[in-house]
């Protein structure tokens, strides 16, 4: 179970990079739990969350330096499943999505990358894929303390040698 400080930054699903700003024992209908008071950077949102739903939801502590590597690895490995069903396909990549994990947001964007290769993507799977790639770097910059622009081109280079290989094991 994560257990988050004031000042520290974690990852919430579908949105990125947000702050503890405060913890606060709560006591509703006789119940006391303590909640995170969690600040979105990316529309400055303030989100209470039941410290004993942060895992489950996904909010989590960002990567670390060494697991950026794994990324890229991970964005280049060519072996992708994608569910031809257009229905089925959104319904699993938004599950991914919010997961929360750093993994299946690349599986997201990397999916989709493909796919936009070989055919249009609908306006909500264009969208799905821009947001992921958004996540990951923006995730990956902050780690890394490297501009967001740099690592972009990073992401992007990692799926460019991915579909270079003309090996490429896909399932479908």
């Amino acid at each position: 179970m994560n257990s988050f400080k004031i000042g520290d930054k974690v990852i919430y699903p579908n949105h990125g990079i947000a702050v503890i700003e405060d913890i606060q024992e709560e006591n509703y209908f006789g119940e006391n739990f303590k909640s995170y008071h969690v600040r979105l950077l990316s529309n400055n949102a303030l989100v209470l969350v039941p410290s004993t739903n942060a895992e489950e939801m996904g909010i989590r502590k960002p990567i670390s330096e060494e697991d950026i590597k794994d990324v890229y690895k991970f964005m280049r490995n060519s072996n992708i499943d994608v569910t031809e069903n257009w229905k089925g396909r959104y319904k699993e990549n938004l599950d991914l999505m919010k997961s929360g994990s750093i993994l299946n947001v690349a599986l997201v964007l990397k999916n989709l990358f493909y796919l936009s290769m070989i055919k249009s993507l609908s306006f909500r799977e264009k969208k799905m894929m821009e947001k992921a790639k958004e996540l990951i770097v923006l995730e990956i910059s902050e780690v890394s303390s490297i501009s967001y622009s740099k690592i972009e081109e990073k992401v992007s280079e990692n799926l460019s040698v991915c579909f270079k290989n003309p090996n490429l094991h896909t399932e479908t």
